[in-house]
């Protein structure tokens, strides 16, 4: 199955996303079956 070119670059901010974050969570907000936002809701933990 092929991947739809823009499905590719939003696993690939999806992808450099996570590699920047240590603690949070990512949502994917989904309008009329597309993507439409990528929320990043990252935690800091403190010592």
């Amino acid at each position: 199955m092929a991947q739809n070119p823009d499905l590719n670059s939003i696993f690939a901010s999806v992808e450099k996303m996570l590699a920047d974050m240590k603690y949070g969570s990512i949502t994917l907000v989904i309008q009329d079956g597309k993507v439409v936002q990528l929320e990043k809701n990252e935690k800091v933990r403190i010592k």
